[in-house]
């Protein structure tokens, strides 16, 4: 691993590394807030994905979260949103290739050989983590948008690994709009029985993980009615009598100024979850 950037922050440590990934094939980027508390013992640590086109920059330089996850002594990692370089697959399309996994195992040619952000953030970055950072077994995800269709998934097929989930604006089911249908024929082929397992409404209606989440989606978000679909996910947990926090906000849109503006909750939110998986 080598360290790119290092800035003091809130008390901590705001850091970017890269490494060298065997599970993607090429060199990934990644951002971890250091908290005050991680000088002296082990902390818990909030994921963060982001979402379409976005690095692993967005939330460290737009959101302010790193003031709430000093006060409450969380880490922060925010990894990059796709696989890249210039021997990785992309397409001249904002919503495909390089800034757009979509944080699935791709099981399509060319798309296979290196987008495999799954199990990237499952498995790979969470070793780095524990192994370089004064970082414990405890963890929570959120995200943005795609991220925020990603931390659903995650959090949803793994209950065991991750104690929390929230999301800002998430593409709630990817499977039944065009930026989620684009992706998933391209990267998991026309079957699509096989993309329900990256959708999150059908994870629920399926049964999987039944524990409370929370999402904040802006009204005036111009992806909300056709892309995101907040709506969908709200009738599946009443369904499946899931105690989700879905909150709506007149006058906010797509943008970090949204995530910004209620970034505080959903790190409290965390911070009081975290802390009750050790009480």
């Amino acid at each position: 691993m080598q360290q790119i950037e290092k800035h003091a922050c809130f008390g901590g440590w705001q850091e970017v590394w890269t490494h060298e990934s065997p599970l993607l094939n090429c060199p990934m980027r990644f951002a971890v807030y250091l908290p005050p508390q991680a000088k002296e013992r082990k902390v818990p640590v909030l994921y963060w994905l982001s979402g379409l086109t976005c690095t692993e920059q967005n939330v460290i330089t737009k959101s302010g979260i790193q003031r709430y996850a000093a006060e409450h002594g969380i880490m922060i990692v925010a990894p990059d949103t796709s696989p890249r370089g210039e021997s990785v697959a992309d397409d001249a399309a904002y919503d495909l290739g390089q800034g757009a996994s979509f944080y699935l195992n791709a099981t399509q040619s060319p798309w296979c050989n290196h987008y495999q952000m799954y199990d990237y953030i499952l498995h790979e970055l969470p070793r780095l983590i524990t192994t370089h950072f004064a970082a414990n077994e405890r963890k929570s995800i959120s995200g943005h948008s795609m991220g925020g269709h990603g931390a659903l998934v995650l959090g949803l097929r793994n209950p065991n690994d991750y104690v929390s989930i929230s999301a800002f604006s998430p593409i709630v089911s990817p499977s039944q709009v065009g930026w989620g249908q684009k992706a998933f024929t391209a990267y998991l082929g026309e079957d699509r029985a096989t993309w329900q397992q990256y959708d999150a409404v059908e994870l629920i209606l399926q049964g999987h993980d039944k524990k409370a989440f929370l999402v904040d989606q802006g009204l005036d978000d111009p992806f909300y009615a056709e892309q995101l679909c907040t709506q969908k996910l709200e009738s599946a947990c009443q369904q499946m009598h899931i105690d989700a926090q879905i909150r709506y906000h007149l006058g906010y849109d797509h943008s970090y100024y949204f995530i910004a503006s209620w970034i505080e909750d959903h790190v409290a939110y965390h911070a009081k979850q975290l802390q009750r998986s050790i009480e």
